[in-house]
């Protein structure tokens, strides 16, 4: 498989920073309340090596995410990509798929601390060229997660039941890929101290790649501190797992700044 193709597929699973709890893949139920805004902004670096080859991918994404309701957020966002295969391919950059979605708790019992809220997610497309360079798909694809927090003794426990669609104009990727992808994680947050939190984030997810096995696995290990109630900096380094040959390890960086 090509590098531009491969790292189509990585990014069915590995986290682009849409509206997500940065720096973990693995989304909290939480919104922004009416009126609250959010801001939030990273940098990740990929690294895909598969035998003696290397492709290192960075990403900037920008997510916007605004409350409607108490319970109701909208955001959209979009992805910078910077893509460097082995020699002696070409850099590929430019802007992947940009991205509208809502997240909706639909469940909150305060008694017991557990809620459940539910996530759909739309990515529009990009042209036929950016898809050829590996930057997103030139037809619309979309997805929908199930999300769940427990506040506990510790801190929280999140969970994530979501399935991604991709879809390609070119009929060669349709063919080859799994295009339907999901995804199942769970990870605890430790309130270490009043403004650090670590976290374990671990899921089971489809590999797209229809020449692997088709489960692959991820484990994350991140951080949060934060200054103030309305400022997060986070840091995570995911490494996947049970992906045949290939050895992915990403680095994400990410600042959330919440405003009204």
């Amino acid at each position: 498989m090509q590098s531009c193709c491969k790292w189509l597929w990585l990014l069915a699973w590995l986290p682009a920073g849409a509206a997500a709890f940065q720096p973990l893949v693995t989304d909290d139920t939480g919104t922004q309340g009416a009126g609250g805004n959010q801001l939030e902004a990273a940098y990740n670096r990929s690294t895909d090596k598969l035998g003696g080859a290397k492709t290192v991918t960075h990403e900037i994404p920008l997510v916007y995410t605004r409350g409607i309701t108490d319970a109701l957020d909208i955001y959209a966002g979009g992805t910078r990509l910077s893509i460097v295969p082995p020699a002696p391919g070409a850099t590929e950059r430019g802007w992947g798929n940009p991205v509208l979605g809502a997240k909706w708790r639909f469940y909150d019992n305060e008694s017991s601390k557990m809620s459940f809220a539910f996530k759909p997610e739309i990515r529009f497309p990009v042209s036929d060229n950016r898809e050829a360079r590996g930057l997103g798909t030139a037809r619309s694809s979309y997805g929908a997660g199930l999300l769940m927090t427990q506040e506990t003794g510790f801190g929280a426990l999140l969970a994530n039941l979501t399935v991604d669609r991709s879809n390609y104009q070119d009929d060669a990727l349709n063919s080859a890929e799994r295009r339907t992808v999901t995804r199942l994680s769970v990870a605890p947050v430790w309130d270490v101290a009043a403004e650090w939190k670590l976290a374990l984030d671990t899921g089971i997810m489809t590999n797209p790649d229809r020449a692997e096995k088709q489960r692959m696995a991820y484990v994350e290990l991140g951080a949060i501190y934060s200054p103030g109630k309305d400022l997060d900096f986070a840091l995570g380094v995911i490494r996947n797992t049970g992906d045949g040959d290939v050895r992915t390890t990403q680095v994400t960086m990410g600042v959330t700044w919440r405003f009204r």
